[in-house]
C-alpha cells in the first residue's frame, strides 16, 4: 500500500492510501494546510489544535452547504426530466391525435374522390 508525506501547518504527516490515489491525497493535505494559513491569517496565533479543529469545522460547514447544494439540484433535475418526460407523453399523444386526423381525412378524401369518379346514372 503507498505512503504520501504530507506537510499540514509545517509538520509532516506519513499517510497510507489506495494505489493510484497519492496526488489526490497531497491535494486534499494542500488544500487543509491552505485553510489553517487561512484561519492563521484571520485570527492570528491561537494554538495548532484550535487552528486544526477551526479548519477542519470550517471545511465540514462548506462540504455541509455543498451536499445540500448537490441535493437541491438533484432535486432539480429530477423536476425537469419528470416535466421533459411528461412532455414527451403529451408529444406522443398531440402526434396520435394528429395521425388519427389525417387519417380520417384520407378516408374522407378517397370517399369524395370515388364519388366523383362514379359514373353517373341516368333516370
Amino acid at each position: 500500500m503507498p505512503q504520501v508525506t504530507v506537510s499540514i501547518a509545517g509538520r509532516a504527516y506519513r499517510i497510507a492510501c489506495a494505489e493510484g490515489e497519492e496526488q489526490h491525497l497531497e491535494g486534499l493535505a494542500a488544500s487543509f494546510d491552505a485553510k489553517i494559513e487561512d484561519m492563521r491569517a484571520a485570527v492570528g496565533e491561537i494554538g495548532d489544535m484550535r487552528l486544526h479543529v477551526m479548519a477542519a469545522i470550517t471545511l465540514a460547514d462548506e462540504m455541509h452547504e455543498t451536499k445540500k447544494r448537490v441535493l437541491a439540484l438533484e432535486a432539480e433535475l429530477a423536476e425537469l426530466k419528470s416535466f421533459a418526460s411528461a412532455g414527451d407523453e403529451r408529444t406522443q399523444l398531440i402526434e396520435a391525435r394528429v395521425a388519427e386526423s389525417v387519417q380520417k381525412a384520407a378516408e374522407r378524401i378517397e370517399r369524395l374522390a370515388r364519388s366523383l369518379n362514379a359514373p353517373v346514372q341516368e333516370s
